[in-house]
């Protein structure tokens, strides 16, 4: 992306993860998901795109194979600098929850930045939710199983996870039932998460509305 340093246009930046999701779903599986946000908001709204940035804070999935994390703290620097080099409003879509802190504690520091997530009502990794959303965008990239692993609710899981991460709570990586995902599914879910997601940022002032 070229730079626009005089530019008032609001700027969206996807946030993915680059973690283990379960033995049947890709490594980049939240920046697929970012990626697929980000377009389906510049498909209705005017706005500029950024590249997506595939890496993110994962500490909670350490120890499970294909997990790369560059921490809170560097996450955090990240955001604040993208955001201060930007002149106009920056939109912060992301896809990952781990990254839901340090992006929290970014955005206190700068003034045109602003966060929004997916609220999916489903399992919390690599379950349902994830397998369906992958089916509809990269079936070719979801392996044949689709794998039970802890399906307690996350509040419930929250100590464990915070004290030992995922693998101390789900050995296969999952958090969630992937049984019954479907492309079918994917798509309703992914159009729900993208009317949303266009409707706060018309509320929150990040975009004009069309």
């Amino acid at each position: 992306m070229a730079s626009t340093a005089a530019s008032a246009e609001p700027l969206v930046v996807g946030l993915g993860a680059h973690e283990q999701h379960g033995p049947h779903l890709p490594l980049d599986t939240d920046t697929v998901i970012a990626s697929a946000l980000v377009a389906g908001l510049a498909a209705a709204r005017p706005v500029r795109v950024a590249p997506v940035l595939p890496y993110g804070s994962s500490g909670e999935h350490a120890g499970l194979p294909g997990t790369l994390s560059i921490g809170q703290d560097a996450l955090a620097r990240v955001v604040v600098e993208l955001a201060r080099s930007y002149a106009g409003p920056v939109l912060f879509v992301c896809a990952h929850g781990g990254n839901a802190e340090p992006l929290a504690n970014a955005l206190r520091q700068v003034e045109n930045g602003r966060a929004w997530f997916p609220r999916w009502n489903g399992d919390a990794h690599a379950g349902r939710v994830e397998t369906s959303l992958m089916l509809a965008l990269a079936p070719d990239r979801v392996g044949p199983e689709r794998p039970v692993g802890n399906t307690a609710p996350l509040a419930e899981l929250m100590p464990r996870l915070r004290a030992g991460g995922v693998r101390a709570v789900s050995p296969n990586g999952v958090l969630g039932d992937a049984r019954g995902a479907s492309a079918h599914e994917g798509r309703e879910l992914l159009a729900a998460a993208i009317a949303d997601l266009t409707a706060f940022a018309d509320a929150s002032g990040a975009v004009e509305a069309a």
